[in-house]
This record gives structure tokens, C-alpha cells and sequence, in this order.
């Protein structure tokens, strides 16, 4: 299968996934949403992969939403399939393990929360940078907050200011750190392939009914996204940030 947004590779029950849209910083849209959701379902047959690895480039592993898009239309792009496809990284009966190098913001910081293990080297950095715009990461929150706790979920969302790699590792965003970041999935590889997928079928869904907030939080984060991407101010700036990159306060 040809992809436009992902360059993806399968072999010895792992499948290897890294966004490609270098134009973009990888950014998300609604074609790489539905294309990492083709992906994740081949994972989700039972006699799919048992463990699927995200990775972005060496600089950016995601710049977040797309504004190029938001900017294009006054129609606000639905929330829904992006956080299903999180919902699914999350609780679906395969390993999903995160590669990251370089920046991570906004959206992108959703995509690593959801995952099940993240792997990083010491350039990675998470920012949410949201709230620059009148926004909220209200999608991101309930995953970010089940790896990290409400009040640094909290601080990210306020600050604004990325955290690096030893920071995000502190906090338990990121699981382990090395340099080069390779040689540490190599090494996570030798084990996770050994583990049958009945099992972790098994294992995720038992997992996903005593974390039920995920679920539980679904229809208050889409609602909130779609309340604040509709709002004319916001795209206003968004639109105006685009085309001469300038924030909501500057003259």
C-alpha cells in the first residue's frame, strides 16, 4: 500500500512507521490521521504485527496540528478521528512504541502520550504551545495527564516552554534515553518480539478497563476542541500567524 504522509516498513512482527512530511515538520492532518489509522489496523488483525514503531525525522518528530490546514478552510477539521487514533494506540492488542528525536509540540505530544513505551535521544524536546494561540490541548490532555499527572500537564499547558529529553524522563513522559536512540530499540526489540500477541491483547484490553478515563474524557475533549477551533478570533489569529508570522499580541 503507497502512502503520502508515512514511509512504512514490516518485517519480523514489527511494523516500523515514520511520518513524512518533512515540508510540514511532520505536522498532522487529515490524511495522515487516516493514513496512520490503515496502519494501526493492521496491527489490530490478529495475525497483524505485534508491535508497531512511530518515529518522525531527526529533527522533528511532530510540529502538531497542521495550520497550513486550519488556515485554508473556515470549516474546523473534526477532532474525533485523531483521538480515536490515540484511543487505539492506547488500548489496542499490539505494543505501540514511540521514537523520538528532535521537537515535539502540540499534537505531537498527544501522539507520544498515547503510545505504550517512548524511546528518546537527548535532542528530543515536548512543548505544548496552544495556549500562545487562545487555544487548549484539549485532546492531548487526558493522555499527557496519564503519563505525567494533572499538575505538570498543567505547567506544560501555561508555560508554553518545551521540556528536553532528562525532563521529560523525570516526569515519566519518555521511559528511557540514550544517544544514539537506535541501539536503545534494537535492545527493546530483542524482548518485545518475544511476547505473543494473545497475551497482549489480553494485557491491553484488561488495561484499558482499569484506565477507563481515557474513554470516560472522550466527549468533553471533542467538544472543547471543537468550541475553540470554531471560534472566529482564534482562527483569525491562526490565519494571521500563518501568512505573517505573527502571535495574537504582536502589533
Amino acid at each position: 500500500m503507497g502512502y503520502e504522509t508515512l514511509a512504512v516498513d514490516c518485517r519480523d512482527g514489527v511494523l516500523t512507521v515514520q511520518l513524512n512530511r518533512p515540508e510540514a515538520g511532520n505536522a498532522i492532518n487529515a490524511r495522515l490521521v487516516a493514513e496512520l489509522g490503515q496502519v494501526v489496523a493492521q496491527c489490530e488483525a490478529a495475525d497483524g504485527p505485534s508491535v508497531l514503531v512511530l518515529s518522525g525525522s531527526a529533527e522533528v518528530f511532530c510540529a502538531g496540528g497542521d495550520f497550513q490546514a486550519t488556515a485554508a478552510t473556515d470549516v474546523p477539521e473534526d477532532p474525533e478521528p485523531l483521538y480515536d487514533l490515540w484511543l487505539r494506540l492506547a488500548t489496542g492488542p499490539f505494543i505501540s512504541l514511540a521514537v523520538v528525536r528532535g521537537r515535539v509540540n502540540a499534537g505531537g505530544v498527544g501522539m507520544v502520550a498515547a503510545c505504550d513505551i517512548v524511546l528518546a535521544d537527548s535532542t528530543a524536546s515536548f512543548g505544548l504551545s496552544e495556549m500562545l494561540f487562545g487555544l487548549f490541548p484539549a485532546c492531548v490532555l487526558p493522555f499527557l495527564i496519564r503519563r505525567v499527572g494533572a499538575q505538570r500537564a498543567h505547567y506544560l499547558t501555561l508555560t508554553t516552554q518545551p521540556v528536553g529529553a532528562a525532563q521529560a524522563l523525570a516526569w515519566g513522559l519518555v521511559d528511557a534515553v540514550e544517544d544514539p536512540v537506535e541501539g536503545l530499540l534494537r535492545r527493546y526489540l530483542v524482548r518485545l518480539r518475544r511476547l505473543g500477541k494473545p497475551a497482549i491483547g489480553r494485557y491491553k484490553r484488561y488495561m484499558a478497563d482499569v484506565s477507563r478515563p481515557l474513554a470516560e474524557a472522550k466527549p468533553a475533549a471533542l467538544a472543547a476542541n471543537r468550541a475553540l477551533f470554531g471560534d472566529p478570533q482564534i482562527r483569525a489569529d491562526i490565519r494571521r500567524y500563518v501568512t505573517e508570522m505573527k502571535f495574537p499580541w504582536e502589533g
